[in-house]
């Protein structure tokens, strides 16, 4: 049998000096991304993340924006390789002293890249300072500006309690950042609805799925990850609605652009319950070369780029693969054999 090949694990650090698109960090993530097999932890430093230092709910676009292209990054250079099952996490970290990263975030990390000439002005776990740093010249971005805020004024910096929904399969990037903004804008509690198996017989490829258990883990394990100290609420959920349908103390939604009939669905249902109005806030996707929102670009990354229908057919062809393997070494082995003139056994075709 041949040994499955070793997966190699990869940090990247930077800072940022504000929420514009870092198209000066794409060389950087491309090297990191080309050099991790198993999975890839960015985490991007500002005083702007700081507790306090802006308003959450007021800069949503830029710093999903900024997720996103990073994100989109990374898997995109995943993709090429034909690897979409690397795990990638974007983390956000501000540089107070309240703003401590865990002691493992480097746990089975064989390299650490950095940007060629990045101070970090935050206190890192010593144990990164065992690992090999490797720094990469970043391209540049002279002319940058940093992107102005929501005026909308009457809206809290940040939702006590904010709720989402999905089915979570193969937590991919285009969950991480729904989850990522969701956690980004709530001060207290995160509810995440998880579809439950029994609505998710018509998915392609459904033998492939994860299991209930599986994908709230996986949910709960990335949220905690991101934004430790908020309370997480992970459900099953059998209907569009969930706690949404119920829960009076929920405060903001977030959903993708094309489940926004969902929400207008969840809005009517909580009006006939005399439930308070929810705050929506929609997750828009990016491309790989461009910060600007597009139907193509939505389009392409539903399909293959942000996807668990990608990853699921993936799984399968690679499943089908490895039984067609197989089955030709049974039959091979099983052919009669006769030895050839000069001595050597030859199989009988």
């Amino acid at each position: 049998m041949t040994p499955s090949p070793k997966t190699i694990s990869v940090l990247l650090l930077a800072s940022l000096p504000s929420l514009s698109t870092p198209n000066f960090l794409a060389p950087v993530i491309v090297s990191a991304a080309n050099a991790a097999s198993g999975r890839l932890r960015i985490v991007l430093f500002s005083r702007l993340f700081d507790p306090d230092a802006i308003s959450h709910t007021r800069n949503w676009d830029n710093v999903q924006r900024l997720l996103t292209y990073i994100y989109v990054q990374a898997t995109k250079t995943a993709q090429d390789m034909d690897n979409p099952l690397l795990q990638v996490d974007v983390l956000l970290k501000g540089m107070s002293m309240q703003e401590t990263l865990p002691e493992d975030i480097g746990e089975g990390c064989e390299v650490v890249y950095r940007v060629s000439g990045d101070v970090i002005a935050a206190a890192l776990p010593p144990s990164l300072l065992e690992l090999s740093h490797r720094y990469i010249s970043a391209t540049s971005d002279e002319g940058r500006t940093s992107p102005e805020a929501s005026d909308d004024a009457d809206i809290l910096p940040m939702l006590p309690v904010v709720a989402l929904g999905g089915t979570f399969d193969h937590l991919h990037a285009g969950h991480k950042i729904l989850l990522s903004m969701a956690a980004w804008i709530a001060s207290q509690k995160v509810i995440v609805g998880v579809t439950n198996a029994t609505l998710l017989g018509s998915k392609s490829n459904a033998h492939v799925l994860e299991s209930l258990e599986t994908r709230k883990a996986n949910v709960r394990t990335f949220l905690e990850l991101f934004k430790p100290g908020l309370e997480y609420d992970i459900v099953t959920i059998d209907d569009v609605y969930g706690p949404t349908g119920w829960d009076p103390n929920i405060q903001g939604l977030v959903v993708s652009r094309e489940t926004i009939n969902g929400a207008e669905m969840i809005a009517d249902y909580r009006e006939k319950k005399q439930l308070p109005k929810l705050t929506v806030f929609i997750i828009d996707v990016i491309s790989h070369t461009s910060s600007n929102i597009t139907e193509e670009d939505l389009s392409l990354l539903r399909q293959t780029k942000m996807s668990s229908t990608h990853i699921r057919n993936w799984i399968a062809e690679r499943e089908k693969q490895q039984q067609e393997a197989q089955t030709q070494r049974t039959e091979d082995r099983s052919k009669p054999v006769e030895r050839g003139e000069f001595g050597w056994i030859s199989p009988v075709v």
